[in-house]
């Protein structure tokens, strides 16, 4: 009875020991990392992922041997920043094509290969990989089924500016997005410019000049 007990006990233990492992979750890397996994399901001869930084060129992956390529002045970026962009160009059926948005980037990827992919194609819709909050916004789980990802998205420009998580639950078969769950606003921004901030809004009261009895004139 007790050598049963004992073995229904580590069983149990086993089990929610591979269950914990099954979600712990994975963080993204950077933006060019998770570019650089993209497994094109078209018919590709070659592709050369490029980033822009302040105008200079740098080439982070090539795949299926190099070909001339014209330079690109703008670019997709799966995190805001002005200084810098990506744009891929690729050959296929002998003729070169640029892809330079988010929406021809996400033609590009095709069918959801991995994680990295399903955030790609989540960007078209707003979302993003923050590098900054990678606990929050910037990790992902997996089971047989599913990728369910931890991604953040700015949800209001004006005052104040924040940025809300959300969970995402995306079919590997698919790439459904089969479930949303909102996990709240995990950055909220306030500056002196705007005019409904309760946090530094100062309430000036005028009051009235009172006379000082000290400074009040004698009469004779």
């Amino acid at each position: 009875m007790i050598k049963t007990a004992t073995r229904t006990i580590a069983f149990i233990g086993l089990f929610l020991g591979i269950l914990g492992n099954a979600q712990e979750k994975t963080k993204f890397p950077g933006i060019s990392g998770i570019l650089q996994q993209i497994i094109p399901n078209d018919r590709i001869d070659s592709w050369v992922l490029v980033y822009n930084s302040y105008g200079k060129n740098q080439e982070l992956k090539t795949s299926g041997g190099k070909k001339e390529y014209t330079p690109q002045f703008s670019g997709f970026n799966l995190f805001p920043s002005e200084d810098s962009f990506y744009y891929i160009a690729y050959s296929a059926g002998g003729k070169m094509n640029y892809i330079t948005d988010l929406e021809g980037l996400k033609k590009f990827v095709g069918k959801i290969d991995n994680a990295e992919e399903a955030a790609i194609a989540l960007t078209a819709d707003g979302y993003m990989v923050d590098g900054e909050f990678k606990d929050i916004a910037g990790n992902y789980h997996q089971d047989s089924s599913n990728y369910y990802l931890d991604l953040g998205k700015l949800t209001s420009k004006e005052c104040p500016y924040q940025k809300t998580h959300y969970t995402l639950t995306v079919n590997k078969s698919t790439g459904v997005v089969s479930h949303v769950k909102d996990n709240g606003t995990y950055i909220e921004l306030y500056n002196k410019k705007c005019p409904n901030n309760p946090r530094l809004l100062k309430i000036e009261k005028k009051e009235e000049p009172k006379d000082d009895p000290k400074k009040t004139p004698k009469r004779r």
